[in-house]
């Protein structure tokens, strides 16, 4: 009898519960992402620019959070990327916004816009669009795209440069790039340069200023120079070789700069702007001489020197002592300051003695003499840096003097700098084939005798391998050079064939970028070779 009023009671209360429930409401299904759909059928990015691709999905009411961009074959690229997501006007329509990555390649891709699903477990899946086409803008064509400042030289009259003597009165201007400021309306003279250089299809001009400008923020001066590099299928030689001189403790490497040079309206082809060897404080900063500087301490300086076998200038001799190829027992000597319509009688014969005596010190019996020998006259570190340069950079004219400079200060000794002209040989085993197993310069002019003083050899041993980190990093500023100059030397060798006169670096009929690669190739071969010679 309990039993059946306890289960009478429990069905009641369960009855009254289901009678104070609400109908059970319907289930929504949750919306399920289909299909995506990119509303253009392809897009356009401008380098380092971005731009807007619409696109679509079937179930409005679905959440859009997330999407990605895949290859054909299920790579994310690296040219571009997805920076933003907003939702459009319309139910199912959204804008992402897609941005060239900066990486400077040309490109042309089929893509894949995918929308993001995260699940519960933290995997993920993708619904994506069909392929559609993401490229690069085109670059514009024309040396004023090339990356490099462009220099606009405008002679009066639009007469050609046909000397190295007469000067052209003229006017420049120079448009720079994102690291440069510009230049505009400078008035100018202009003459070509060069010996060897001077007689090639593609010249190059020495600039001097009306008045002394900062050029691409190196100091003020009159004088410049627009090497041409005709002959240099790298055209970084001349650029890298002052690298190296910068990292030594040489006093004075030239600042330099790539440029387009366009002359009179007419693309002449990639350039390399340099501060000239000139006497001045932010130069080779010697002292000033002037004609009364004829007795005393005012006569021993300063005096620019410049080593030079063409043998051209209007001051010059040959000394008796050392050997070179050229010159057999002689050394040629130039003075290159002061001028020749400045220099004195009495400073030609002084610095003529001077010479003479620090090479008789050098190769006399008692050379090693630290109060009499060689070192009374010639600054050690220098010499010893001076020859790094020329070694690393396997540049033979130390052995067969070309453009090799030394410089003396008032009451001073002669010192060994600055590095100049290092396209014609460079880092080639054309011109220097022991370079391949030995030294370049080790019978050079002088240096064959410093080299059998043994603390010399020691300290110059110890001063490479102290340089060498910093040397090591040259191959990645030969990288920096290539990505820089790629497209200006794309529009020189169209206007300029450097094997037209001949096979002198060995690299004239490869292209641009096996031209480098060679480059790095031999510079690091150096490194190694000097280290087992020293």
């Amino acid at each position: 009898m309990k039993t059946r009023r306890w289960f009478a009671t429990m069905l009641a209360a369960a009855l009254g519960c289901l009678a104070c429930s609400s109908p059970e409401e319907p289930v929504v299904p949750e919306p399920v992402l289909r299909t995506v759909r990119v509303e253009v059928p392809s897009l356009t990015l401008p380098a380092g620019g971005s731009a807007v691709l619409p696109f679509t999905v079937e179930d409005k009411d679905a959440s859009v959070q997330e999407v990605k961009l895949f290859l054909s074959g299920g790579r994310e690229p690296e040219e571009f990327f997805v920076r933003e997501l907003t939702p459009g006007s319309e139910a199912g329509s959204y804008e992402a916004l897609v941005v060239d990555a900066g990486t400077g390649k040309e490109y042309n891709r089929e893509v894949h816009l995918a929308v993001v699903r995260h699940t519960s477990g933290g995997s993920e899946y993708y619904v994506q669009s069909p392929l559609f086409r993401i490229q690069a803008e085109p670059k514009p064509e024309g040396p004023e795209y090339t990356g490099l400042p462009v220099v606009y030289v405008d002679t009066e009259g639009g007469k050609p440069i046909v000397s190295k003597e007469e000067f052209l009165k003229a006017t420049m201007k120079i448009k720079g790039n994102a690291a440069y400021e510009g230049l505009d309306g400078i008035d100018l003279e202009i003459r070509g340069r060069g010996n060897t250089t001077w007689g090639w299809p593609k010249k190059p001009y020495l600039l001097k200023l009306g008045s002394k400008q900062s050029v691409f923020g190196m100091p003020k001066h009159k004088r410049w120079i627009l090497l041409a590099n005709f002959m240099d299928r790298t055209l970084m030689r001349n650029l890298v070789s002052m690298k190296v001189s910068s990292m030594t403790g040489l006093a004075w490497t030239p600042g330099c700069v790539p440029v387009e040079l366009i002359l009179n309206g007419e693309h002449k082809g990639s350039y390399l702007l340099i501060e000239q060897v000139r006497v001045d404080k932010n130069r080779v900063n010697i002292k000033e001489m002037t004609p009364e500087d004829n007795a005393g301490d005012a006569l021993t300086g300063g005096y620019l020197l410049e080593l030079d076998f063409h043998y051209d200038n209007p001051v010059q001799w040959i000394d008796p002592n050392g050997h070179n190829n050229q010159w057999g027992n002689g050394v040629p000597f130039a003075v290159k300051n002061p001028d020749e319509d400045d220099i004195t009688t009495q400073q030609k014969a002084y610095i003529k003695y001077y010479v003479s005596r620090a090479a008789e010190a050098l190769y006399g019996k008692d050379f090693q003499d630290p109060e009499t020998g060689w070192r009374a006259y010639l600054d050690e570190d220098s010499f010893i840096d001076y020859w790094i340069v020329f070694e690393v950079m396997g540049n033979h004219e130390l052995g067969n003097p070309g453009s090799v400079y030394m410089h003396k200060d008032r009451g001073g000794k002669l010192v060994a700098g600055p590095c100049w002209d290092f396209d014609w040989g460079v880092l080639s085993y054309n011109t220097s084939p022991q370079a391949r197993t030995g030294l370049v310069n080790g019978k050079a002019i002088w240096y064959e005798r410093l080299m059998e003083d043994p603390a010399f050899r020691s300290k110059l041993k110890a001063r490479f391998e102290e340089l060498l980190p910093k040397l090591e990093t040259i191959p990645s500023y030969m990288d920096e050079c290539e990505a820089l100059l790629t497209e200006s030397a794309r529009l020189n060798f169209k206007l300029w064939n450097p094997a037209e006169d001949g096979m002198i670096n060995g690299d004239e009929r490869l292209s641009f970028h096996d031209a480098v690669t060679r480059l790095k190739t031999i510079y690091q071969e150096r490194l190694t070779v000097i280290s087992k010679n020293l």
